[in-house]
């Protein structure tokens, strides 16, 4: 997109996030002015984010949940939530992966920092998954 001011014509970048069917729009001028809305804080808005302590009493508490840390297989097998599944976010076969999981199951997800899971998560939401829970913050609280 392009902008007239009275001084010269300015170049402005449209950056969206569509979330969905939602869509929403910053404009990022490219003379060193910062793009106000945070993508990050989008994404993890549209999610149910827990709290560590939320997220401990929610496993311990439910019995038919599925627990899903999306770490490397290096990381889960360094320490990991006891019957947590592993998959790996950056695996090549992450999405055939989560493919084959029940959409109407409740899942709780982490990683370390809450990176990857509220990434992972929003795949999910956004595949048709019911039930997902993030770990705001990751493993790294607990």
């Amino acid at each position: 997109m392009i902008y007239a001011n009275s001084e010269s014509w300015q170049l402005f970048f449209a950056c969206f996030l569509s979330n969905a069917g939602d869509l929403y729009f910053c404009k990022m001028a490219v003379q060193k002015k910062q793009c106000p809305i945070n993508r990050w804080q989008l994404l993890k808005a549209r999610l149910n984010n827990l709290s560590a302590e939320e997220f401990e009493r929610a496993i311990a508490e439910q019995p038919d949940i599925t627990v899903i840390d999306v770490r490397t297989a290096e990381e889960y097998a360094a320490g990991h939530i006891e019957g947590a599944i592993n998959i790996d976010y950056l695996s090549y076969d992450f999405l055939e992966l989560l493919e084959r999981l029940d959409r109407q199951h409740t899942y709780y997800v982490y990683c370390r920092s809450g990176r990857r899971s509220m990434r992972a998560a929003t795949l999910m939401r956004n595949g048709g998954f019911q039930s997902v829970f993030h770990l705001d913050g990751g493993l790294s609280l607990l």
